[in-house]
């Protein structure tokens, strides 16, 4: 495919799932996000978090003592919010399989969350893929989110776009599937995950969801009951999107829960 086409096929797929819409919403994902402070403690170093992102994070239910996992954790945002919610009680797994990206996640929780709150938590580089088979039914508490399309960035990126195609968001809600699947098999009876991406496309959101409903039988939806204002419901979860939601944005979120039995 040739960068011109490459290009064109980006706008065209957008254009057909988004419609009408679409003018309004390309123009809102140009440029920077809404981006919020995140500080805990006078020495510590502040952390700007996509609002969106920290919806997502915070829609977990964290609470001191549980055992979390936070599976493909870097650049470390998310983390952050969980650590905040855990209070150096209970534990928390921060896994990127990316080594670089591994040695940024580390420096987020070093130098912005204070003593207490970090000693509860252990970086790991593991593929996310098998913690359903060596840590089954492990973590009270799993927030995936999943490495996706992300669109925003492709479109502010000319080396990025010129490469986008379709096929390789097929190929990721693949990836995505493996890692939900995973994901709800390190989860305890009783305990709930939240998927969540930037991407733009139903098939790495919605449709990543209703699949693993299917092939996880124990798995069920568990509605967010209070979203933004300008959030948009999905069949299975919330799309925050940044022209309807004050430049939030874009992030899915979708919870789910472990039948206790």
């Amino acid at each position: 495919m040739t960068e011109k086409s490459a290009i064109m096929e980006f706008f065209d797929y957008f254009s057909k799932l988004f419609g009408e819409r679409w003018p309004a919403l390309l123009e809102s994902l140009k440029g920077d996000g809404c981006a919020t402070e995140l500080r805990f403690g006078e020495v510590q170093e502040p952390y700007f978090l996509d609002e969106a992102s920290v919806f997502a994070a915070e829609s977990l239910g964290v609470s001191p003592g549980d055992r979390v996992l936070d599976m493909c954790a870097a650049p470390g945002g998310k983390t952050l919010v969980i650590a905040s919610k855990l209070k150096g009680e209970g534990s928390l797994q921060s896994n990127d399989r990316s080594p670089d990206r591994r040695l940024r996640l580390q420096h987020v929780i070093e130098n912005s969350l204070p003593e207490r709150w970090r000693s509860v938590i252990n970086v790991t580089g593991y593929d996310g893929m098998k913690f359903g088979l060596h840590r089954k039914e492990s973590f009270d508490k799993i927030l995936l989110d999943a490495p996706c399309s992300s669109d925003r960035h492709v479109l502010n990126s000319p080396s990025h776009l010129e490469v986008w195609s379709a096929k390789r968001v097929k190929r990721l809600s693949v990836e995505q599937g493996a890692l939900l699947a995973s994901a709800a098999d390190a989860l305890v009876p009783g305990g709930t995950l939240v998927y969540s991406t930037c991407a733009l496309s139903p098939l790495e959101n919605d449709d990543v969801v209703k699949k693993i409903l299917k092939k996880r039988p124990a798995m069920r939806l568990d509605e967010i009951t209070e979203i933004p204002e300008g959030a948009d419901r999905t069949e299975c979860g919330v799309h925050i999107l940044p022209d309807r939601a004050a430049g939030r944005g874009p992030i899915f979120c979708a919870r789910l829960k472990k039948s206790a039995e």
